[in-house]
């Protein structure tokens, strides 16, 4: 049976509608053109290659904290989105219980974005998002992992990592970062998303010099703890990236096992479809 005929959970998109919902005038980058995907557009790109359901990621371009567009998708799927918000670090226990009533099962911290100390005071954010069973979902590059380590442990928050960890290639396997987050896949604690390549492979598709990391990590996670996603519609992407390339690359790179952990079984469970 092909890719496009099992059931599938898409772990990491975005929804982008500012004709509807305005950027922030504030926020540094505004996402443009192709950039552009909004809820009802999307559940046609969804049900044109056999995906059920899909996790949400408020953006930090264009909305930063403004989660109005995320909530909004959620309420038109109608059961089939659940979101990753964006939130300030003082976010109170009342606020994101109010968020998870609204379909939201995380919080995003991008420090690939904003670097470590922007985020340097979310201890009790995290410490509140374990107390309500909420995940922590971290996108960091290169060693920014070492630097929230602490927190994460001291917190005892559920932790998701963004796209492979997104390492830097060059620096090989023994990268303080790559170790890091190798030991946090074995320790059984996180669960991280097989996504991005685009984000850390020095190459075009088909990304041959990501697919030793990628196996790497999903030795050490395992794959009842990583999830299939497709970073829908490819914010900043270098290049044009497409949902079925994407789709067809993970039918070639992991077994049929594999796959239907990563895509169906898995995240299904983790994220309470």
């Amino acid at each position: 049976m092909s890719i496009f005929d099992i059931p599938k959970i898409d772990g990491h998109c975005h929804v982008l509608d500012p004709a509807h919902f305005a950027y922030g005038a504030d926020i540094p980058y505004h996402p443009t053109g192709q950039e552009i995907g909004t809820a009802d557009y999307f559940q046609h790109v969804l049900d044109a290659y056999g995906v059920r359901y899909a996790l949400l990621v408020g953006p930090n371009s264009g909305y930063g904290n403004d989660n109005r567009c995320l909530l909004d998708a959620i309420a038109r799927g109608q059961g089939r989105f659940k979101g990753i918000a964006v939130v300030p670090a003082n976010t109170s226990t009342a606020e994101l219980q109010d968020l998870q009533v609204q379909g939201i099962v995380g919080i995003a911290f991008n420090a690939a974005l904003h670097g470590f100390a922007y985020y340097q005071d979310i201890g009790p954010l995290l410490a509140r998002l374990a107390v309500l069973g909420m995940w922590a979902q971290f996108q960091v590059s290169k060693d920014l992992l070492l630097d929230f380590l602490p927190m994460i442990e001291a917190s005892g928050v559920q932790v998701m990592i963004d796209h492979c960890g997104r390492p830097d290639l060059a620096d090989g396997p023994d990268a303080p970062g790559l170790r890091a987050l190798l030991h946090l896949g074995e320790s059984g604690r996180a669960v991280i998303k097989l996504s991005g390549f685009a984000k850390f492979s020095h190459q075009a598709y088909p990304f041959d010099d990501a697919r030793a990391h990628v196996r790497r990590v999903l030795d050490a996670f395992g794959p009842q703890r990583c999830i299939w996603a497709s970073d829908w519609p490819y914010l900043r992407a270098p290049y044009r990236l497409d949902y079925g390339t994407l789709l067809r690359l993970t039918e070639q790179w992991f077994s049929p096992d594999e796959v239907r952990q990563m895509m169906w079984d898995a995240p299904a469970k983790l994220l309470g479809w």
